[in-house]
């Protein structure tokens, strides 16, 4: 029972992290869409603004597609780390989990 959870929190930390990258990809589309709508000025201060956003852009791309790769397998890193933590001390991962459970639930009565 414990591998199916470890499984499940390994899956979960994928799809957050494929999710992040997801959002992030489509606010890069819609800035380039921006970009794209204003190109009809050519002059003035919005052309400024619209070349340093545009090389905002592509570096930021640049920078997103070497960053996925790091960010992904740091991810499954992290899960894998508490998937074996949690199969060599069960019950000191139930009692941080408890503890962690306690503390919130404190933070949030206090509200």
């Amino acid at each position: 029972m414990t591998a199916k959870k470890s499984v499940a929190a390994h899956d979960e930390v994928q799809i957050s992290s494929d999710l992040l990258m997801s959002d992030f990809k489509a606010l890069m589309a819609d800035a380039e869409a921006l970009i794209k709508a204003t190109a009809s000025h050519e002059e003035g201060p919005l052309s400024t603004i619209r070349s340093k956003a545009l090389e905002s852009l592509t570096n930021a791309k640049e920078t997103l597609s070497s960053a996925e790769g790091t960010l992904t397998e740091k991810a499954k890193l992290v899960a894998d780390g508490a998937d074996e933590f949690v199969h060599r001390n069960p019950w000191e991962a139930v009692g941080v989990a408890a503890g962690l459970g306690l503390l919130i639930g404190l933070f949030i009565g206090r509200r």
